[in-house]
């Protein structure tokens, strides 16, 4: 990859070696990294991120919009009007 990317993870913590993401931010291969989500929740207070140059880490929250939450609502209430109809919707039979 290019030298001065800017990386951003909102995915999955484990698609990045963090150890590796370190080092070329702090050796200014990569010029930022934006990330919602780390290898291990609650971050470890050893995570080598935690001393990158320019490193944002927020706390897993990117779902958090207001659309996103307005999307979980109507559904929520779409399962339940289904469900009192007679036609239950996202059943799970185990």
């Amino acid at each position: 990859m290019k030298d001065q990317v800017i990386i951003i993870n909102n995915a999955r913590g484990q698609l990045i070696n963090e150890q590796d993401l370190t080092d070329a931010l702090n050796e200014g291969r990569v010029a930022a990294a934006a990330l919602d989500v780390v290898s291990t929740e609650t971050i470890r207070e050893d995570n080598p991120l935690l001393k990158a140059k320019n490193c944002l880490i927020t706390p897993h929250i990117s779902w958090a919009p207001v659309e996103s939450r307005q999307r979980i609502m109507e559904c929520s209430v779409e399962n339940v009007k289904s469900f009192l109809e007679g036609a239950p919707v996202h059943v799970v039979n185990g």
